[in-house]
């Protein structure tokens, strides 16, 4: 099964949604300066430690900085046999512009 995309403000409605996980795969200090709400720091390192911790039928959004290789991490977690992954159409670039007051640092 393949990933989808999701838009900046598809994704900001479902930030209420407990089920939702959002992985942003951006480098560390890019993360730790600013990132969506709930969101968790996903790598090449803890990528093995957060694939044992989910639901395959959980929703997974990736994010990146601009929505490009967020495809390729999206892609990679659809074939690993999650079945409701999502890539972030702009990535965080998009979502900072457009909800400012919704980075967390």
């Amino acid at each position: 099964m393949a990933y989808k995309h999701i838009s900046v403000a598809q994704t900001q409605a479902l930030l209420n949604d407990e089920n939702v996980v959002i992985a942003d795969i951006r480098d560390p200090n890019s993360f730790a300066a600013g990132h969506i709400p709930k969101a968790e720091h996903l790598s090449n390192s803890n990528i093995g430690e957060f694939m044992l911790h989910k639901e395959y039928d959980q929703p997974i959004i990736v994010v990146c900085y601009h929505g490009i290789s967020s495809q390729g991490a999206a892609g990679y977690l659809a074939e690993q046999g999650f079945d409701d992954v999502y890539t972030m159409d702009g990535g965080f670039s998009a979502w900072a512009t457009q909800f400012p007051e919704l980075v967390e640092k």
